[in-house]
Parts: C-alpha cells; structure tokens; sequence
C-alpha cells in the first residue's frame, strides 16, 4: 500500500489521502514525495479533474518528515554530500512548486486546477509546508489539533519551503514565533494568525466545495501576482528595514550567536526577500543545505529527535515485564516538589494520595494544583469541570492509612538520610506488598537509603527537577538491589506524565547533579580568582546555555549549595577535595545572602525580586583581576567541568546508555542544546583535541580537569563516542 493513494469522484474532485501504513501519524519519507509527485501530475494531466483535495486518512494531517531521508541524500551523493543534499531538496521545491502554479500558464496565470488541503488534525513541519503550497487550507474545528513549524527545536529550519513561504504570506515579523521559536498553535488560533484560511466542521466536504467554485484568481498566490509586496516591508523598504534589523536583533539576544539554525533562517529570509519567489526558493535549499552540514545539525536532531523518541518509547525498559502503568500514587511530602508531582501525577489521571505532617500542610500542597489550574482558565487553557475533576483526584491528608490500594509511592520529604529511612519502614508496614517504592532525592545515593525497605527490590529512585510541572526530564536511579519490576513501573509511570526519562545507576549525585555542581563550582572558582562574573555567566550564555553559573546558583538557592557541600564533606571524609568555590559558598551564607529566595545572592533584587547587577560585595572580598581571561579559555572550562563528569559517569557505569547522558543534559540543566549533549561535544570537537585540552587545563587550573582514561583511549584510536557506544549499531549487529 502507498502512503498516497488518489481517487476521482463524480463531480471531477481528485481526493489524494496520505495514509502511511503501521503508523499512527503521517510522515513523509522519499519514496511517498516521489509517489504524491506522480499523483499530482496525473490529476493534472487529467481533463476529466477539476482541482484536487489532499487530506489524510488518519486522526491527524502530518507529524514531519523521516530525518533519513536527509541522511540518505548525503549518502547517495558519496564524496559530495552537500550536493546531495542541495538536489534532493530542490527536487521537494520542485514538487511542492508544482502543487502551487497547478499547470497554470506561467505568463497569464491562468489555466491551473484549484488543489486545496483538508486537516483533521495536527500539521506540522512537512505536515504543514505541504498544505501551504496549496491555494486553501481548511482545517478542522479540532483544539487538541497543533499546527506550526518546530524545526528549529531540533536545530534545522523549515527547508521544504515553509520559511519563504510564512514570510511571504505573513510578513517576516508575524511569522518570526513560527520559525524562529517553533511556536505550536491550535486551528483557530492559526487561521488568526493567517497560517491557514478556514476552520470548518468538516475540511473535506469544505475543501472539495470550493474546489468545484475556484476561479482562476483564486489560486494565484500572492507572490505570483503582479505588483506583489511584502506584508511589512521588503528589507530595502523603511517599514521592512526596521523589521529586519529588529529580528537580528531579537534572534542574537535569545541565541547568543550559539545556534547556526537560527543564523541561518534568518539569512534565508533576508536574502530571500530581495529576489523572486524561486530563486528565494533555491536560497532557502542553501542555506538548508548549509544547516544540514554542520555538525551541530546532525547531533541536534539526534539527541533531540532520535533518541529523546527512543527514550520515550521506552527503549531502556527492561524486556519481558508486562504493563505497570499507574493507578493510584501516594506522594509523600506537600511541598514544593511534592506538590508538583501530585499535580502532573492528577493532570495524568491518576488517584492521587498526597501526604503532609499535618492537613494544614497537606492543603496547602494541594492548593498548588488549584492555583496552576486557575491561572490555565485565566489563559483560557483549562476549563472549570477539568479543574474540578483534576482537585477530586487529589486526596489531601496527614492520615498514612490512605495509602492503602497505591501501586507507586513517591517520597519526597526532607533531604536527610534518617527522616527517609522512618518513613520508608512507617509506609512500607501499610501499602500493597507488591507496590513500588520511589524516593525523589537529588543527592543521596539510593542502594543506602533503601537499606530502610524490608523490599529493596522494589526501591528505586525518582528524581524530579523543579518546577516539575515545567521540568521535562526524570531521571531513575536503580540501587544494587533495585529489580526491572521497579524499573519498569517507573519508565511507565514517567510515561503517563509524558515526560522523558533516563535510568542510571546508583551513586553520589547520580548523573545530572554529578555534572552539574562541577559547572556551578568552575564559576564560583573564577570568581575568587579574580574573574569579572558578567564575563563567566555570559561565556555561559554564548556556549547556548539559558542561565550562567553565577545565575543559576542564585536562582537554586546558595544555601542549597553550601548543605550539599557540607553533607559530600562528612560523606567523603579526607577524600573530600577542598574547593575555593565552597570558601566563597559558605561565606556568602554567613552574609546571609541565600540567593534570589531572599532577595540577596551574587545579584542585587529589587523589591519585586527582578535582578538589579551582580552584588559589588562580592569584589570587596574577591577583587577583580585588572587582566581577564580568554573567552574560549572560560568557555572551556565551564565546559570540560560538566564533560569530563558525563565521561566518568560512562566509565564507571552509572550512565549506561549515550543516548541519556546527551538527552539528560538537555533536559535537565539545558547543556548547550546546539552540541547534542557532552558527549556529542566531544565528538564533534574530536576526542584527540579534547584529551590534549584536558592535559593543557589540568596543568594550569588542576587535576579536577584530568582526562579519563576511556577519553585518553578514545583519543588515541581516534574514535568517536557515538562510534564506539551506538546503542542502534549495537542493536543491529
């Protein structure tokens, strides 16, 4: 069966219904482009057809395109990969292209067939540059329905078109949160915004309709009709010259110059703008081609697309273990992370039982679900019966008995060893034999804390981020004893919340934490050696991290920082390192500066809590050095600090699976996004160049930047992490 099939009604209407088979939602791969191409020419060739309707047969339109197709172009173009991919894309324009001027006479526009596109559902990427080469889009009255352009998110642009298209359909400022930010909207809110032209009931029967009444002006488009101007300006306009500066503007302060797709778009528009609607066409296929080339592409898309689906899918769940998604959860704690976990848990439609002290306390954990719910019907997002609904499966208690009939407790209580291990054994004497137990903990190594459990089998960590609501990563940690039951019910219930998980293996700090107090603590390193704080946060900024080490230190709270540092001291014992960065941690909470939480930290607040400067204190007691450093120089070290702990974390086990480590990183603390991840950093810089680097740090800042020796290995071979540790390769061989 082809994923395009056409059939020709009574009335002259050819419908072409995209259907790809053994798949739920559409997605374009090469041999469908080749297939919907010959279908087009057919109906158009056909006298006996009036216009044509493409439409899908599935819920939703279309979902993207099969990144392989990408790949495969480079690779049948052997030693001219970029060639390869600058004609396989061209060949798209000329398809789409087709469907557009529909055999119209390219002097008098006249002659064409009309072709519209009918969504029921979700259109994006390919989904939606399709339909916006036809002369009308009608979607359904469909709210759940997404439409938009996301490409970016995973560091591409919309190539097939789609770019020069929105631009030209809506000035290049309305379409800026389309392409530059992967804004996602729902029909409605599309037709607003001028993506799309009707919100119908029924898009086919809207669709065919006026199909059958089209005359010829109805279907030139507005960049083929003479006398054509773009929607606020072309870039030699004075309207359109501010817009483009603005949108440099706007693009650099988000990206800090670190993500070359956003450069890119931005180009391709611009040059676009100045020429005719094909040769922009072909400008957009360079600068597309020229994305596709960087390194930074290919591990984006990969960490981002590939393995954050694999991971969703659950490609690490243990094999053989039935289904153990969750129906009722009880969650110990109602505070800030307790509450967070009872509202994404009851957004899920679970039972929930949320546990505090008192019910005092218990409430006002559940009433951080009431006031989420009441700023989404403020947005318009949440309806009054989804709130209540979602509060009445939220059970507010002091009472432990309430747990009975969980199958997943969360405990996420006070951070002390003792204080888990008493509600461990208090709830462990209550629940199902056969229910699992999680405790959220960001830093206690979870083969120690499940000494508590009369089941350690049945122990597992769970460590939310917070917010967790806004957080979209879990990361599981298995103990020595944890059994694949626990891990499966975990995977399952991270699956319910539609969050993305990663499991590791059980040590100090497990994996993110392990990488991310390394990149805190070179900032704070720099800033007792004398290193100006707005130049470390904003090398920071440029590697595409959102926050600095500086900033996010105040934002997580410096007394958080100094009670870890104290806890790993007595955990340690001599083998502890001593750090300059505690020095200043731990006399910052002697100024009783706890960061943005008590409106003092590295940052002056004002008294609304905005960021008024970095605290001129700090250079009372650690002056600025009259020379600073190298940008790459502190770039580099932010870098390697988290890199090398992702490296070790591989070599001793704890992370077992590359795709986590790269995937974790982004989700987690936001990792430069463009890089794929720290091992994908690594390789795209080359594990010889990283090792010598290590060498070349370690002697001038210390042995915390010493190479691994799996790094040293690799550099020596000359292999590549993703070459060596492939799960998919390993999979196939």
């Amino acid at each position: 069966m082809s994923d395009f099939t056409m059939k020709k009604d009574a009335d002259g209407v050819a419908i072409i219904t995209w259907d790809c088979p053994g798949k739920t939602m559409n997605v374009l791969n090469g041999q469908a482009m080749i297939n919907l191409d010959g279908l087009v020419e057919d109906a158009l060739a056909d006298d006996a057809v009036k216009g044509i309707v493409i439409t899908s047969g599935k819920k939703d339109f279309a979902g993207g395109m099969d990144l392989n197709v990408l790949a495969k172009m480079k690779e049948d173009a052997g030693d001219e990969p970029a060639r390869g991919l600058f004609e396989g894309i061209m060949k798209m324009h000329e398809g789409l292209r087709k469907i557009e001027r529909a055999g119209m006479d390219p002097k008098t526009n006249k002659g064409g067939k009309p072709v519209a596109a009918a969504l029921p559902g979700t259109a994006v990427g390919i989904g939606l540059e399709l339909p916006l080469s036809t002369h009308r889009i009608f979607a359904a009255d469909n709210p759940k329905a997404k439409i938009g352009l996301p490409e970016i998110m995973v560091g591409i642009f919309p190539g097939a078109g789609g770019t020069t298209r929105l631009v030209r359909k809506m000035g290049a400022m309305a379409a800026a949160p389309f392409l530059l930010e992967g804004k996602l909207v729902d029909p409605k809110k599309a037709k607003g915004a001028g993506i799309i032209d009707e919100v119908v009931e029924d898009p086919l029967a809207a669709a065919r309709a006026w199909v059958l009444e089209a005359k010829d002006a109805d279907i030139v488009k507005p960049w083929d009709a003479k006398g054509y101007k773009m929607p606020g300006g072309a870039p030699y306009h004075p309207a359109g010259f501010m817009t483009f500066l603005g949108a440099a503007a706007m693009v650099h302060g988000k990206t800090f110059g670190a993500f070359p797709a956003a450069k890119a778009l931005l180009s391709a528009v611009y040059e676009g703008a100045l020429v005719p609607f094909d040769t922009a066409l072909k400008i957009e296929a360079r600068w597309f081609t020229h994305v596709l080339m960087n390194p930074s592409s290919e591990a984006m898309i990969r960490s981002l697309f590939l393995n954050k689906e694999a991971l969703e899918k659950g490609a690490v769940r243990p094999a053989g273990i039935e289904d153990q998604s969750v129906k009722k959860i009880g969650v110990l704690g109602a505070g800030m992370m307790g509450a967070g976990i009872a509202l994404v848990s009851a957004q899920a439609g679970m039972e929930v039982v949320l546990v505090d002290r008192d019910q005092d306390a218990a409430d006002k954990g559940k009433a951080y679900t009431e006031s989420y719910l009441d700023k989404g019907i403020k947005r318009g997002k949440v309806t009054a019966e989804k709130k209540e609904a979602m509060l009445s499966r939220i059970t507010a208690t002091p009472d432990l008995d309430t747990l009975k009939g969980c199958d997943l407790i969360i405990e996420a209580v006070f951070e002390d060893p003792g204080v888990k291990a008493e509600m461990t054994k208090k709830v462990e004497a209550i629940i199902p034999e056969d229910c699992i137990f999680a405790s959220n903990t960001s830093t206690l190594p979870i083969t120690g804390l499940a000494e508590a459990s009369v089941r350690p089998e049945q122990f597992i960590g769970i460590h939310f981020f917070s917010p967790v609501e806004k957080m979209f990563l879990v990361e599981i940690i298995k103990g020595e004893k944890t059994g694949d039951r626990a891990v499966a019910k975990a995977l399952d219930y991270v699956r319910q919340i539609r969050k993305t998980p990663i499991v590791v293996n059980d040590a100090r700090f497990f994996y993110c934490n392990r990488c991310i107090i390394p990149y805190v603590n070179e900032g704070a390193r720099m800033i007792t050696e004398g290193v100006a704080p707005a130049l470390i946060d904003n090398a920071a900024r440029q590697l595409g991290f959102p926050v600095g080490p500086i900033q996010l230190t105040d934002e997580t709270s410096i007394d958080l920082g100094a009670k870890i540092a104290r806890a790993t001291k007595a955990a340690m014992g001599d083998a502890y390192p001593e750090s300059a960065a505690d020095d200043l941690i731990f006399w910052m909470e002697e100024q009783g500066r706890l960061g943005r939480k008590s409106n003092a930290g590295f940052f002056d607040y004002d008294d609304k809590g905005k960021r008024q400067g970095y605290w001129k204190g700090m250079q009372e007691k650690y002056p600025q050095a009259e020379e600073q450093p190298d940008l790459i120089e502190v770039q580099e070290r932010l870098m390697f600090a988290q890199v090398l702990e992702a490296v070790r974390a591989l070599e001793e086990g704890v992370l077992m699976d590359i795709r986590e480590g790269d995937v974790g990183a982004i989700l987690a603390w936001g990792f430069a996004p463009w890089s794929g991840g720290p091992l994908s950093w690594l390789d795209i810089i080359g594990t010889p160049y990283a090792a010598e680097r290590c060498d070349q740090l370690t002697a001038k800042y210390g042995e915390r930047f010493t190479c691994p020796p799996l790094l040293r290995e690799m550099a020596e071979k000359g292999q590549t992490f993703y070459g060596r540790f492939n799960p998919e390769a390993e999979k196939a061989a």
